[in-house]
């Protein structure tokens, strides 16, 4: 928290009285604006069986709904963050909030597969626009240091407790109307949040003048959706299939193009130079594989609960609100004063462990589980877990780099688990598939295979999960 205070000085907002006084409220704004771009991250999940049935989509095409959001996303936080630089990020912020609430329309009103798919992607673009500038638009609101902590903290609550609301919400949403209400109950906290960014939000007076990195962005962006595409498809066509190898061929090609573009250019999307850094890189290969884990939980939980337990969709979303009220709190009060007390590696490592035996509990959970005996435990384990290895992730990512590369770092970190969530929810969901497929044929009952390829994928996600605490264990440094 020390090092956040002398992140940036204020570019026009504490000079500015007349916008002084209204900066907790418009701190209460974008947190709004946080809230609804984190709502989406979770929201979808519990209907994701209601759209499968009513727009066809099969189990692997099915997590496109997720990885169209995720990708667009993470593929464009850096570039966001650059564009805020330049242009101002008030400007960058009403743009991706306009555009998020009119992908969500989109969405709201999608009648075939790939109309969903394409205003999903939209909305992840928005999204990125709104969260590579929120953090920036605090700094600048709050220039006393105790201040600029708690409204730091009020966002990073509604970061880390926005995902028991999605859960919740959606329940409600779709037990109360359809799948269509998840997305258009975006229009009217959109509008809210429009209709208020002119009165409370300052321009920034001071811009950087530079270029864009687009072509940097491009290739990163093509190379991660070339490979997230060829491993969903990857059981349909053959694992040495023509087509699966091409793609992948293809995407190693454009990531290697993106390296030689980011060494010769003066003004890269990303500074090389910064995986020289031996925390900021431990930390971006963590977020890769926590970010599997922690998607393979809400992704594959969802489904067992609703097409083997036979859950309501309002019931999975109370179902899923214990363990993410258990990591909002665990967040917000636990983690920091474990940090303080002990540095970062001990609590990143034992939190990413207990949530290794969170996903080992639930790979375990039979066909005809019980959610208080089966369920429950694993999903308040991995709360607690999570909760805790949250912050100490960040502040590792963040303490190797000068103040004036801070947002660059945590632009890293956030596109590691945003790309290792949709990557790895990917392989996931094909592992899921092809186990299932493996105990049919070997004869055993439809029901029973199906929670037998959740139970696969998740003990999948549980060693992925220890494995990246011992990662932080070797290799983090006090």
């Amino acid at each position: 928290m020390n090092d956040i205070n002398e992140y940036s000085q204020p570019l026009g907002f504490a000079h500015n009285a007349s916008y002084s006084k209204k900066r907790w409220q418009a701190l209460m704004l974008i947190c709004l604006a946080t809230l609804m771009i984190v709502l989406d991250t979770t929201i979808v999940n519990v209907a994701l069986p209601s759209i499968k049935r009513e727009l066809g989509f099969n189990d692997v095409s099915l997590a496109w709904i997720i990885n169209a959001y995720l990708l667009m996303f993470g593929g464009f936080l850096l570039l966001a963050g650059r564009l805020g630089d330049l242009y101002g990020q008030r400007n960058i912020f009403i743009g991706g909030v306009t555009l998020f609430t009119l992908a969500s329309l989109g969405c709201g009103l999608a009648s075939t597969q790939w109309v969903l798919i394409t205003a999903r992607g939209l909305q992840g673009l928005g999204g990125a626009l709104v969260t590579a500038t929120a953090l920036s638009l605090i700094i600048h609101l709050f220039s006393d240091p105790i201040e600029r902590a708690k409204a730091i903290g009020s966002y990073s609550f509604v970061c880390a407790g926005g995902g028991s609301i999605g859960v919740l919400l959606g329940g409600i949403l779709i037990n109360t109307y359809d799948w269509h209400s998840i997305f258009l109950v975006n229009l009217p906290l959109g509008l809210i949040v429009l209709g208020l960014t002119h009165r409370l939000l300052p321009p920034v007076e001071n811009t950087k003048k530079g270029s864009l990195d687009v072509l940097g962005a491009i290739t990163i962006i093509g190379a991660l959706m070339l490979a997230v595409y060829a491993v969903m498809n990857g059981n349909h066509a053959g694992w040495r299939s023509t087509q699966t190898l091409s793609l992948l061929a293809l995407s190693a090609s454009s990531f290697i193009l993106f390296l030689a573009i980011e060494v010769r250019l003066k003004e890269p999307l990303v500074p090389l130079r910064l995986f020289r850094l031996r925390n900021l890189s431990t930390a971006n290969v963590i977020g890769i594989l926590w970010a599997t884990s922690m998607f393979a939980w809400f992704f594959l939980c969802a489904l067992y609960l609703q097409q083997v337990l036979g859950f309501t969709p309002l019931e999975v979303g109370l179902a899923f609100l214990p363990a993410n009220l258990v990591m909002a709190v665990c967040s917000l009060s636990l983690s920091p004063r474990l940090i303080i007390r002990f540095g970062i590696t001990p609590p990143l490592v034992l939190g990413l462990i207990l949530a290794a035996g969170g996903l080992l509990l639930l790979s375990g959970t039979p066909a005809n589980g019980n959610f208080l005996f089966d369920i429950l435990p694993g999903m308040l384990l991995l709360g607690f877990g999570a909760g805790m290895a949250f912050n100490p992730v960040l502040v590792a990512a963040m303490g190797d780099v000068d103040p004036s590369e801070s947002g660059l770092a945590s632009g890293l970190v956030n596109t590691s688990f945003m790309m290792g969530g949709a990557l790895g929810l990917a392989i996931i969901s094909s592992l899921a598939s092809y186990h299932r497929d493996y105990l049919v044929d070997s004869g055993l009952a439809p029901q029973a295979a199906l929670s037998g390829g959740y139970g696969m994928a998740l003990l999948a996600g549980a060693l992925l999960a220890l494995t990246a605490s011992l990662i932080g264990a070797v290799f983090l440094r006090k």
